[in-house]
Parts: C-alpha cells; structure tokens; sequence
C-alpha cells in the first residue's frame, strides 16, 4: 500500500523525469541530473529492481556526459583549437544569462568564428568550425532529450 509520503515523492520523481527531458533541451539545465535525481526519489519512495536502478544511472551519467562535453568535441571536430572550444564556453556561459539560448548558441558561434579567424587568418575555417560546433551543440540536445525521454518512458513503464 502506498501511503500519502510515497504518492508526494512518486509525482515529484515524476516532475523532475519530465523535468530531466525538458532541461536536456535548454541549455545549461542539467537535464540529465534532473532526472537521475528523478529515478532516485522513485527509488527512494517505491524501490526499483537493482539491473533498472543500475541501468539508468548508466543512462544517466552518460547522459551528463555527453552535455558536459558535446559542445567542446564538436569545436574540436570542426578544426577549432582548446583554447576556442574554452573561450566558446565562457562566452556562451555568460551569455546564456543574458540573452538566454539563442544568444548562448549565437555567441558561440560568433565566438568560435572570430577566435579561428583571428588564430589562422582564414574566414572558411573559421566558418567551418563555428558551422560545426553549432550543429554539435544542437545534435547534443537532441541526443540528451533522447536519452532523458528513455529514462522517463522506462520509469513509466515500471510504475505501471
């Protein structure tokens, strides 16, 4: 019998599941440690079976992982240098405050231009790389959502 503290921590899992799915799609919400923070309340409340506590949290720090890190490695694969993919990220960081996600992105971009073009002298590199990175950030919400929307289907599916 679940008694009215599990039903409270079961919707709040819930809302920071769904929460995980929306944050991994606006950028510098940790969406993925929403939802890890989402199957461990659940987990708290109601229990899990082991292979499924274990299996998310694999999904889950995964998923951080590719948040923490997709930006930077799609500057690198787009020719940037560390000292760009570095300078991109405090400057869209800062941004984000600002401006909110258009500008994160925008001013990642231009960022990612300006310090290739001025590091190489070469306006088609410098374009490449900001293209790129721009793609890599957009494809990492992509495959974030992809990744927290499982965790929240999965933890559908063993609720029911």
């Amino acid at each position: 019998m679940i008694t009215g503290t599990e039903t409270i921590l079961v919707v709040l899992a819930f809302a920071l599941l769904v929460g995980g799915v929306v944050g991994s799609l606006v950028p510098q919400v940790p969406g993925a440690l929403l939802s890890l923070a989402g199957v461990y309340v659940y987990w708290y409340a109601v229990g899990l079976p082991l292979v499924v506590l274990v299996g998310l949290t694999l999904v889950g720090v995964l998923t951080w992982i590719v948040d923490f890190f997709g930006g930077a490695v799609a500057a690198r694969v787009g020719g940037a240098s560390t000292t760009t993919a570095v300078v991109a990220g405090i400057v869209g960081l800062l941004l984000f405050f600002v401006t909110g996600p258009v500008g994160l992105i925008l001013g990642v971009a231009a960022t990612v231009f300006a310090v290739e073009f001025w590091r190489q002298q070469d306006a088609k590199q410098g374009l490449r790389a900001a293209l790129v990175t721009t793609v890599g950030m957009l494809a990492s919400s992509v495959v974030q959502a992809l990744l927290t929307g499982s965790m929240l289907v999965t933890m559908v599916v063993v609720a029911l």
